[in-house]
């Protein structure tokens, strides 16, 4: 049973939330945007579903409510920002503002940024890249939650890639948002809470043994790669999550790998130190008439033959861009009564306003 929630409601909510928890106004708003942003794309292990986790950050000052980010380093395209521990949503977009920027004089920005905390939903900074017309790719590392192929022990992060290309019309892109690992860790939570066993493939039991449940994978266990076991492939997304690193974490000189924090640290005085990658390219620097390619070759694979009830061939994008007029159909974003429920303890807990769900 799900509960329909107004956008504005939870724009709310998780802004009261974190301003009770010690939270800055601006960067309540930046981190409430990349929130209900992923919520309204249908990314739930993204949105309302960690903010319990930026709440316990700010409580606890493993993130700075006082800091925000600073250019250490910079060319006419490329640039370091050091994150300063601020809230991963201001360093991301500061980050691709800053990429943005430099891809309108030179074609290409890149800019890499340390001391970076988690930034919500990788899709979103492609986003805000594609509504000025240029493709934007963001990637980040995140603390060591997958097994590497024939491994035992996490010593990569979800470490996901996003990149987004614009179409013909403003409301029409390529829009590519994917985890390295099969899952992202959200996912698996999400199936713990609603007592649900793992599809093949997700995660692995502390023998590196492929797992059904998801209490296994969280106590001791770990992500298996995009692609599951070897015999499925998994050393490609193994090989991609290395490359994320590689972009993230080693050319920013942030911390890396199986040196990450836990995603579970309770300690204060151990930063996340997370490494992002952010990337704006501006077509009008390339060949001429791109959006209109972009918007055929979208078409062409949306037109084609299809296996008979599988609802036609998609393009990455489409069953975000169906989620987001599913909720604008009825008034809201429906969430899993255990999710709302989990929200009305937090707001318990914090002396807020808990939501209120439509009738």
């Amino acid at each position: 049973m799900s509960r329909i929630i107004p956008v504005k409601e939870v724009r709310r909510f998780i802004i009261s939330a974190l301003r009770n928890s010690g939270g800055k106004p601006a960067q309540c708003n930046d981190l409430a945007d990349i929130l209900t942003a992923a919520d309204l794309r249908g990314h739930y292990s993204h949105g309302l579903n960690r903010l319990e986790m930026y709440c316990n950050d700010y409580k606890l000052g493993t993130t700075c409510n006082e800091s925000l980010p600073s250019v250490e380093k910079q060319s006419s395209s490329t640039a370091l920002v050091n994150g300063n521990n601020a809230l991963g949503a201001t360093v991301g977009k500061f980050s691709m503002n800053l990429a943005m920027a430099m891809s309108k004089e030179t074609g290409v920005g890149v800019v890499v940024a340390r001391n970076s905390n988690h930034y919500g939903i990788a899709g979103y900074y492609g986003l805000m890249a594609q509504s000025e017309g240029l493709i934007g790719m963001s990637m980040t590392n995140t603390s060591p939650l997958q097994v590497p192929t024939r491994g035992k022990q996490c010593t990569l992060g979800t470490n996901p890639i996003s990149l987004v290309a614009p179409g013909a019309t403003p409301d029409d892109c390529f829009a590519l948002d994917m985890a390295t690992s099969a899952v992202a860790l959200g996912k698996i939570e999400v199936c713990r809470r609603k007592d649900e066993p793992l599809p093949q493939g997700w995660g692995c039991d502390s023998q590196g043994l492929e797992a059904s449940d998801a209490n296994d994978v969280m106590n001791g266990g770990g992500l298996m790669p995009l692609g599951g076991t070897e015999l499925t492939s998994g050393y490609k997304g193994y090989g991609l999550a290395f490359m994320v690193e590689v972009l993230c974490g080693i050319l920013a000189d942030a911390a890396w790998g199986p040196n990450i924090r836990s995603w579970q640290v309770v300690d204060e005085t151990q930063r996340a130190n997370l490494g992002q990658f952010f990337m704006a390219l501006n077509p009008a620097f390339f060949g001429d008439g791109f959006s209109d390619r972009m918007q055929q070759i979208m078409d062409v694979h949306r037109n084609l033959d299809s296996v008979p009830g599988s609802g036609g061939v998609l393009v990455a994008g489409d069953p975000e861009r169906k989620h987001i007029q599913h909720c604008r159909d009825v008034g809201g974003i429906p969430y899993h009564e255990a999710l709302v429920r989990d929200m009305g303890v937090l707001a318990e807990t914090l002396n807020i306003e808990a939501m209120t769900a439509l009738e």
